[in-house]
């Protein structure tokens, strides 16, 4: 029997635990987050979810800044290690653009260093103008992260 999945915006689908492991032990982006840290991020933020249909398992995870008329970052975006290469990075996407499609929002940023291909097939490409963008970040923290190892 295949296994399926569904996308939720749901916040009891969210297992706030699982997705801080996910993010503070298994990205390259957010490695050592403290959970305070994580909390704050997730509850100023829209949280999107894949859920397995049979058990109701997360197995993804999304989250969205926005000022809900205007901008939004997408952001954090994790799969489940075993589910990679299932869709659910496709599913996980698709649900977030749809969901903030009734926004009307003018841009969607992100920043990925590995999943460039998964987000063109969404209509995301390069910056026309990076030179325009500036970045500030809080002390001791590079304005630019290492690009991720390759081993």
């Amino acid at each position: 029997m295949a296994v399926t999945y569904r996308f939720s915006t749901d916040p009891a689908d969210v297992d706030r635990t699982l997705v801080h492991h996910w993010l503070s032990e298994l990205s390259y982006w957010a490695a050592g987050r403290e959970r305070e840290v994580h909390d704050r991020a997730m509850d100023g933020s829209r949280n999107y979810a894949v859920v397995r249909t049979e058990d109701g398992r997360q197995v993804a995870y999304a989250r969205v800044i926005t000022d809900g008329a205007t901008f939004a970052w997408l952001c954090d975006v994790i799969v489940d290690p075993e589910c990679r290469g299932d869709g659910v990075g496709k599913l996980l996407v698709e649900g977030v653009l749809a969901d903030l499609e009734p926004l009307g929002l003018k841009r969607i940023l992100l920043a990925t260093a590995d999943a460039h291909g998964l987000y063109e097939q969404f209509g995301f490409r390069p910056l026309a103008d990076p030179t325009m963008w500036m970045v500030r970040g809080a002390p001791g923290v590079p304005s630019q992260q290492p690009a991720p190892s390759r081993d």
